[in-house]
């Protein structure tokens, strides 16, 4: 398993559990996360599984791909280091991962 902390908003952390193939949106679904809504349930269909990762972990994530950018121009607060979470993959390399949620999801 690979840990990946959530911090909401309010500065409220929790780390979970994540299972390597997963996808960190699922991580959050599956551990009950707030803040992260996942209308579409992973098909990157809608941005209300927006989440910032830390800068400590944006090289190792990687950036959006053009759909990804696409979907996150309809998300709320859109930061350089936004990404949806349904699109990153959970991987051994990313143990300790930490990401934030906003505010609110659109």
């Amino acid at each position: 398993m690979v840990k990946i902390t959530f911090i909401d908003a309010t500065g409220v952390a929790r780390t979970a559990d994540g299972e390597v193939g997963s996808t960190v949106m699922e991580t959050a679904i599956n551990n009950a996360v707030p803040g992260i809504e996942a209308e579409c349930g992973g098909a990157c269909a809608c941005s209300t599984c927006h989440v910032y990762i830390d800068p400590a972990w944006q090289e190792k994530v990687g950036g959006p791909s053009p759909m990804e950018e696409d979907m996150l121009d309809f998300a709320y607060g859109i930061q350089p280091n936004s990404r949806l979470s349904c699109q990153i993959k959970v991987t051994k390399d990313l143990d300790g991962l930490v990401v934030r949620t906003p505010e609110r999801q659109a």
